[in-house]
């Protein structure tokens, strides 16, 4: 793949191309990790870790190596928008992944309108709200900071086809960030066959999923639950309320919500039984989108029990008992969707820059 990218002549291209590789450790053992996965370790609190290098373990080298190479990268590009008198332009994220179980490949991402607009050129079912159920993901850390990003889900693991839809992911990027330009911007249209056979490829195995789809509950695990997914379930499966979906100590494990699984775990290590997703309706994404740029979230406060934090402008603290009568919709159509509960309090916090990059890029 990248010996394909250097081929592409320079002037057909605008910005610039960085490839990191994670996870090397426990992918040379052949496991998901060795200590702590490694997508749950950027956790953070005031600036520091709360996932400490030594809690960490083994991935804590691998961390502090991925930053500061991500460091570097957003420094040369800041530098070089500064040699030519400009103000730096977006930095986009593409994070790929393979899962245990197979299945269609899917985009998550954090629920901005930038994020948005670059997840519009993958012919995929984007999931919204994958990442803000788990803490310590690296889409989380680099999101809050201003990113554009988009996960990747591209297949099973041992999938020789998982290789290909992962290069299609790639191109696709490429095109949607802006690297790779399109007339309209519309990969289908791009001058580089490439792209045009990444977006036939990725479109014809979504195979009719819905474009946008949300998470609506996630099964939490630890190893003394002795998890076990029942067999079968891939990617996207339909499931009905009340299904046993798998078995632990404690006997069967039910779908509280009808929809469709996604990412059921069928290896040994994993903090993350299954999650249910549900369709989304793309008007309700249009509400939401004339909602947030007219700043609509200004007028949250004044709805009975719910204040802004005062030291976090992204964040509401809502009096549990006066919640249960505001629908959450009300605070996804806003942007805050991540919800946690602290002692008599709901806090909903969204992403900052929504609609624009932040003035100062700091990693």
């Amino acid at each position: 793949m990248l010996a394909e990218l250097a081929r592409t002549p320079r002037t057909n291209m605008r910005g610039s191309i960085a490839a990191f590789a994670g996870n090397r450790g426990a992918l040379a053992a052949g496991t998901r990790f060795r200590d702590r996965d490694l997508n749950r370790v950027w956790r953070e609190q005031d600036g520091a870790f709360t996932v400490s290098d030594a809690d960490a373990g083994a991935e804590a080298l691998e961390r502090s190596g991925l930053r500061e190479a991500l460091r570097e990268e957003v420094a040369r590009h800041c530098a070089r928008a500064e040699q030519a008198g400009a103000r730096p332009g977006e930095i986009h994220f593409l994070d790929l992944h393979t899962s245990s179980a197979s299945g269609t490949p899917f985009a998550c991402i954090g629920d901005t309108l930038r994020n948005r607009a670059f997840a519009r050129g993958f012919p995929l079912p984007v999931i919204l709200g994958l990442e803000e159920q788990v803490e310590g993901a690296l889409l989380e850390f680099l999101g809050r900071r201003g990113v554009v990003t988009l996960g990747f889900e591209g297949g099973q693991h041992l999938d020789s086809g998982s290789v290909a839809n992962h290069a299609a992911a790639i191109w696709l990027g490429l095109s949607a960030s802006g690297v790779l330009p399109a007339p309209r911007a519309d990969p289908r249209r791009s001058k580089h066959a490439e792209v045009r056979e990444a977006w036939q490829r990725l479109d014809a195995v979504r195979n009719g999923l819905p474009r946008f789809l949300e998470i609506r509950y996630r099964h939490s695990i630890s190893a003394r639950d002795d998890f076990r997914m029942r067999a079968g379930y891939s990617n996207f499966a339909r499931v009905q309320r009340w299904e046993v979906l798998a078995h632990d100590r404690e006997g069967e494990v039910r779908a509280h919500y009808p929809g469709r699984v996604l990412l059921p775990l069928y290896q040994k290590k994993g903090d993350d039984g299954f999650f249910l997703a549900r369709d989304l309706h793309a008007f309700w994404l249009g509400v939401s989108a004339v909602l947030r740029r007219a700043h609509c979230d200004r007028l949250v406060p004044v709805l009975p029990g719910v204040r802004r934090d005062s030291a976090h402008p992204d964040r509401l603290l809502v009096n549990r008992r006066v919640a249960r009568w505001f629908p959450v919709e009300i605070f996804h159509l806003l942007g805050y969707r991540k919800r946690r509960a602290q002692g008599d309090r709901y806090e909903f916090s969204r992403r900052p820059h929504d609609l624009a990059p932040p003035t100062r890029w700091i990693i």
